[in-house]
Formats: structure tokens, sequence, C-alpha cells
């Protein structure tokens, strides 16, 4: 996602006044002013965490990272455990549980399902602001008694994710994901509240061929890319094999097997 705040006007603002040193301090972090500037969008501190509302009439209501109810906890009860596409695509089987960087964490949905199956998961996520409700999910969900575990088994880093690739220095990941943001032309792909909030403030992922190019050295054994289904494959190599589903597809660039380790 695009590293910048892109040409919009942002502000930062609290629902109460006992939130308002908290969206101070936020607004300081981000860079951004407070809430007697005019904007386009708002970044809210208040009771149920920091989300993220387009202004004005007519406007969708607020996003905000939610591990422990909503579609997270439907996803989480219901959604398939390691039957899952993602599941299969980043190579789930008895005895394997990879360690795994998601490398264009977003709103961390796909991570959190990763690690609720027992996945160790590295998330990287450069635009500030979804950094920011990310982030504040992630503690949320540290507090909850039932998905607790579950986000400890997850690490977020703000930066950006080809400069942090080619600079890292911990133990490789096992497998890369990268979900990068793709240029939809069908408006009815806008019509989902979490797209037309995000398009205006990341924009697309023009820089997904350098993202492939960094996850391949890295990852010691497989890159997973989540593309539309009828969408072109990254420019680069070709994918060692595709999972198709009926929205999307997974193009799997492998290196070696993932195997359950001995003993």
């Amino acid at each position: 996602m695009s590293a910048d705040h892109p040409a919009l006007a942002l502000r930062v603002e609290p629902l109460a006044p006992e939130f308002a040193a908290a969206a101070a301090a936020l607004a300081a972090q981000l860079g951004l002013p407070g809430a007697e500037s005019a904007a386009e969008f708002a970044v809210q501190v208040g009771p149920e965490g920091v989300q993220l509302v387009e202004l004005g009439p007519g406007a969708p209501g607020p996003i905000r990272v939610d591990f422990v109810a909503g579609a997270a906890a439907h996803r989480r009860l219901y959604g398939g455990g390691a039957g899952q596409m993602i599941a299969k695509a980043v190579g789930l089987q008895p005895g394997v549980r990879p360690r795994v960087l998601d490398a264009t964490a977003g709103l961390g949905g796909d991570a959190f399902v990763l690690a609720q199956l027992g996945c160790a998961m590295t998330l990287l996520e450069r635009q500030p602001v979804v950094a920011a409700l990310l982030a504040d999910g992630l503690v949320r969900a540290a507090a909850d008694p039932e998905v607790g575990a579950i986000a400890a088994r997850m690490r977020l880093i703000r930066g950006n994710a080809i400069e942090a690739m080619a600079a890292w220095a911990d133990e490789p990941p096992q497998v890369i994901y990268l979900d990068p943001m793709f240029p939809h032309r069908d408006k009815s792909a806008l019509v989902k509240k979490e797209m037309r909030l995000f398009r205006p403030l990341v924009g697309d992922d023009d820089d997904a061929p350098a993202l492939l190019a960094a996850a391949l050295p890295l990852a010691s054994h497989r890159v997973v890319v989540k593309r539309p289904r009828k969408a072109p494959a990254i420019a680069g190599p070709a994918p060692s094999f595709v999972l198709e589903g009926k929205s999307s597809r997974y193009d799997i660039y492998a290196r070696k097997s993932l195997k359950p380790k001995a003993g």
C-alpha cells in the first residue's frame, strides 16, 4: 500500500473529551492535524478503539480492525479451518505450520486466519493510518480471553515492505504472503465499504512486481500471491502452480517442500 498520505484531507479527532490525549498522541505519530482542521476523512479515537471514517453526507460508516467480533469472529468459528484455500496455498498440512511474513498486511484479516490456524505471523504494513488501525486491533485482541492467544502469534512491523525484505536480518520466513491492492476497473468493486474508504487513502500497489522480486529470494520455501481470479499474474517469473477459487486465486512460487519437523 502507498507509503504516504495521498493528497486528501485527513484529521485525527476524539469522539469524547476523555479520548483527547490519545487522539493528540496519534495525530503527532501520524503527522496529521487535529479535529479543528477541515477534512474529507477522519481517524477517530473512541470507546471502541481507533477507526477511519469518511466525512460528509452519504458517507459509509467507520471501519476499524476487530479480531474479536463481527466478520473475524464468524470466520474464526465457521470459516473452514485448515480446509480454507488460503491455508492450502500457504502450505498448511498435518504437522506443518510455517512461519509466514504477510508483507501487505492491510487490516490483517488473512494474517489472523493463519495465526488462528497456528502460524507464527509477521505483518508488514507501510500505510501509516492502516498500520495504526491494525496496531489498535491487535492491542484489543491481545486483551481478549478468547483471541488473545491468536493475537500473540501476530507481530506488526510498520514500514516499507520492499525495503524491509531487502534488509531482513531475522530468520527468513518460510512463506511470504502478498495480497497487493489490485486496480479494479469495475465500479461495483468500490461498493464495499472498506474499498470506498481505502482507495482514496492508499491507492493501488503499482510496485507489485518489486514486492514479488523482493520476496522471492527471502522466502525459504514459497511465496504466495493472492490475485483476483481473472487478473494477470504479477510481472516476473511464472508461478509454480495456482489454486483457483470463485472470485480469487493464489499464485504459488515454490522453492522447496514444507515438511513436518522430524520427531
